[in-house]
């Protein structure tokens, strides 16, 4: 037998059923080996070689195939037909060397789709490795290695805050950012139309839009203001009109090309609001099962024997009016197209959505859409007919016109027809259809308005719309979209808002850096030519090692220019870059830029300890106003509401955050990174929270008086759990959140004894001062009034809280790491058996005087049976 190995076990499993018992099928589980994340994994000093190590988790996958080897001669390396999938190959037979020595046989097979006569085919045409397209995937890896290895440290050092950079996706992040920018920098400008609703001689109804007046065509904004409107809709009611020219055209439409991996994502986004990751998620689950061809891929042929089935569906399912003459040819216009393989289609063309009944519903709609768009792509041109109506005063003054469609065959469009990223050009493709009109007719005016526009914005980036123009660029291909896209969200440098891309601030200030300091490395051209450089590579018509000593050449000199950097010389850069983002315009006029609370500082960008950024007042300390350098704060909290100043021209801002509404005193600076904050009381409503009210909770908790017996502070205050008073460590919870407020000493006193008379006699009877959650081995886990301080309890457990910790402070977390280290002290030989419910519950264990004398032996079992897996689990 064969030992063929694949990346995951669902694929392993379709070809598994072809293959038969003639083979062995096993999964790699994707790459088996990486280059580890240290230096010099990549040796730039030594011709560039690369260190590699496998995956722990890979190496029992490892450690099967080298089983099934030792009575199997032949390794048959199955894995994608793209460059990841040679260079799992290639990965798996280095990290099989040792296996391989002994008159094995190793081969490589690719197929398009997983299907039988697919799988059969190949492997009756074995090859070997294709070691150009490995090199390939080599120098991309180190590539982005050094990229990443090298930048990233000097973004950590000159820029706090930043997380890492990529080769890619730095550029993708600039891409999102400058759009931004546009859309802050755009004016809008006011324009305005005069449409007429009127009616033929025989009472038909139909729209006509003033295109001429006083004589000459309008331009867009030819009427700029109401008034002006007003005077175009009194020149159109004051004239008569009729029919110039009655103008058909006949035109047709065309049916789009079948799919590639950037246009099914952009139609995915478009139609189902997919993001690429879910599209290629789902996409990778009906290709293993042999439902479509390859999903990474940017050709847009189609084999043969596709075509013909295509075209004999088509007929079947439509007639042979809307099969055409001869088989469409789609050639890829894509900047950079390797065109390797095919298109993305389905397997079976008579196989429709609802044939294959599939469970899950995204791959449903996924296959829906692939399907319907491969069989489009074969059918007859839709025939439409174009009328537009010229109608004009007897003067020549003014002039309309009404624009019509009809679609007299549908063609590809009784199938599929494309979303579109944005509303259509007003006037574009939305015509309806007209009444009879016939030229020389009259017309009358039933209703004439003018309406108001005004020019919109670039849009901001969707996935869909981000993807096309990267492969309108030539940046990244398509196994590299989804993942570059998915990279800048979990690095926070961009959030997806309403199925937009939105850049934050930390991904603006990583891109104003680069673009200042390593501008090279993230202009389009340049990481354009690169992915040119790596298909030549693929093509073996270049040296990999070659195209990585002429980057690090350069790029390792970019690095070293940045040493002496110092970040307030970075900042200052960043300042300047950023500023009509950081500085808008006031509405006064006055300069952006002066602080409003001291009136004479300059405000800059600086950095906190935290690694946050925001926008102080260049007078600090004297002046100590600050703000967020964008719409959120370094918590992610969005600066809804500025209530006003404290007693100290401190800003109090309401604000909303990750755990909702909460107040704040102050923005971050470098000496207080975490300004003080307040979250909103249950049942307290934003809109309701004044300038007063926010200090209220600002300044909790609220001092009431000494206790008249101990002479100690008695407090209120708002916890975790709701309203206190406080004495010592006795915490006594307080039914209104209002009462925190007024609650005087007469009051506490009583509140306070209650709590002490509940809880007098032992620490044992006491009842719990918090409930802080659920043990992961069950049972709860309190805080306890102890003689010696308050206590955290699970079971018999019983651990001292620090000082620093407050009862109403501490969190389930930070008790869990007390009980584990509480437990430790215990003797784990005896842990299984004392852990045992039923033991501790038998009667004569109980009466035995020595085990009653002992408390402490019964507080080890259940506190020492399980610390590793407490500890972890807190951990978690």
């Amino acid at each position: 037998m064969a030992v063929v190995v694949v990346e995951s076990p669902a694929k392993a499993k379709t070809i598994n059923k072809y293959l038969g018992s003639d083979y062995v099928v096993l999964a790699s589980y994707g790459h088996v080996r990486d280059l580890p994340a240290k230096d010099g994994s990549v040796d730039t000093d030594n011709d560039f070689r690369m260190e590699w190590e496998v995956a722990p988790e890979s190496k029992k996958h490892i450690r099967a195939i080298t089983e099934a080897l030792k009575t199997d001669d032949t390794l048959i390396l199955a894995t994608d037909p793209d460059r990841e999938g040679e260079a799992i190959s290639w990965h798996l037979q280095e990290a099989l060397a040792s296996s391989l020595k002994k008159g094995k046989t190793v081969r490589r097979v690719t197929f398009n789709a997983i299907t039988k006569d697919a799988v059969t085919k190949a492997m009756q045409e074995p090859r070997d490795v294709d070691l150009p397209l490995v090199e390939a995937y080599l120098a991309r890896r180190a590539l982005d290695y050094l990229v990443g290895f090298n930048l990233s440290p000097v973004l950590w050092r000159k820029l706090p805050g930043a997380k890492s950079a990529g080769r890619v996706q730095s550029v993708c992040l600039r891409l999102i950012v400058e759009r931004e920018m546009e859309i802050e920098a755009f004016r809008a400008q006011e324009y305005w139309t005069v449409k007429a609703v009127l009616t033929t001689p025989r009472g038909q109804e139909f729209e006509a839009q003033l295109t001429v007046l006083g004589g000459k065509k309008l331009q867009k904004f030819d009427i700029p203001t109401g008034t002006a409107a007003e005077l175009a809709v009194q020149a159109v009611t004051s004239r008569t009109f009729k029919v110039a020219s009655v103008e058909a055209k006949p035109a047709t439409r065309n049916p789009y090309p079948p799919f590639m991996t950037s246009t099914l994502q952009q139609e995915a986004s478009r139609k189902y609001g997919f993001g690429a990751k879910a599209t290629m998620n789902a996409a990778q689950r009906l290709y293993e099962a042999g439902h479509i061809t390859y999903m990474r891929t940017d050709g847009i042929d189609m084999a043969p024997e596709a075509v013909a089935e295509a075209r004999a569906e088509i007929k079947r399912r439509f007639g042979a009016a809307y099969v055409p003459d001869a088989p469409r040819l789609y050639k890829n216009k894509a900047k950079n197209a390797q065109e390797a393989h095919e298109c993305i289609r389905p397997t079976d063309m008579a196989a429709s959505a609802e044939t294959l009944r599939l469970a899950e519903a995204d791959q449903r709609k996924l296959y829906d859409l692939i399907w319907k768009r491969t069989i489009a792509c074969q059918m007859a041109s839709a025939r439409l007919e174009r009328t537009v109506v010229e109608i004009v005063s007897p003067d020549g003054e003014v002039g309309l016109r009404a624009n019509g469609q009809v679609v007299t065959f549908d063609g590809f469009l009784a199938v599929y027809d494309e979303s579109r990223d944005e509303q259509v050009v007003e006037g574009e493709d939305d015509e309806g259809r007209l009444p009879q009109i016939m030229q020389g007719e009259g017309v009358e005016k039933r209703k004439v308005a003018p309406e108001q526009h005004s020019t919109q914005p670039p849009p901001r980036y969707t996935e869909a719309t981000l993807v096309k123009r990267m492969e309108e660029l030539g940046i990244g291909r398509p196994s590299t979209y989804a993942s570059i896209i998915t990279t800048i969200q979990d690095r926070e440098y961009v959030k997806k808002d309403k199925n937009r891309l939105i850049p934050e601030d930390k991904g603006r200030l990583v891109t104003a850096f680069l673009t200042n300091y390593f501008r090279r490395y993230v202009e389009y051209d340049f990481t354009a030519d690169l992915e040119a450089q790596l298909d030549d590579v693929s093509a073996g018509e270049r040296d990999y090692k070659e195209v990585l000593a002429r980057f690090w050449r350069d790029f390792s000199a970019a690095i070293a220019e940045t040493a002496d950097l110092r970040i307030g010389e970075v900042l200052d850069k960043i300042d300047e870059f950023l500023a009509p983002h950081l500085y808008p315009a006031r509405a006064d006029g006055s300069d952006p830029r002066i602080c409003p609370t001291c009136g004479s500082g300059k405000l800059h960008l600086k950095t906190a300890r935290s690694g946050g950024a925001f926008i102080g007042c260049g007078n600090y300390p004297e002046c100590r106003y600050t703000r967020p350098i964008g719409g959120t704060d370094e918590g992610g909290g969005a600066a809804d509401a500025v209530l006003g100043v404290d007693e100290n021209g401190l800003p109090i801002s309401l604000k909303s955050g990750r755990f909702g509404p909460y107040v704040q005193r102050g923005e971050p600076t470098e000496e207080a990174p975490k300004p003080p904050r307040a979250s909103l009381p249950k049942g307290w409503a934003p809109e309701s929270i004044t300038l007063e009210r926010a200090l209220q909770l600002l300044n909790l908790p609220r001092p009431i008086g000494p206790h008249p017996e101990t002479g100690d502070l008695v407090e209120a205050g708002i916890g975790r759990f709701g309203p206190y008073v406080k004495h010592g460590a006795t915490y006594a919870n307080i039914t209104d959140v209002e009462e925190v407020f007024t609650i005087g000493m007469n009051r506490a006193v009583e509140v306070l004894a209650n709590k002490a008379t509940r809880g007098r006699g032992t620490a044992a009877v006491a009842g719990p001062l918090r409930v802080l959650g659920e043990h992961p081995d069950g049972g709860e886990v309190q805080v306890m009034p102890g003689r010696y301080g308050p206590y955290v309890k699970w079971g018999k457990v019983n651990a001292t809280l620090p000082k620093e910790l407050t009862p109403e402070a501490v969190t389930l977390e930070e008790a869990l790491v007390l009980v584990v280290e509480k437990a430790g002290k215990g003797k784990p030989a005896k842990a299984k058996a004392a852990a045992k419910p039923k033991a501790a519950a038998k009667p004569k264990a109980a009466a035995k005087p020595k085990a009653a004398a002992k408390p402490k032996a019964d507080a080890k079992p259940k506190a020492a049976a399980k610390p590793k897996a407490v500890k972890a689990k807190a951990a978690e």
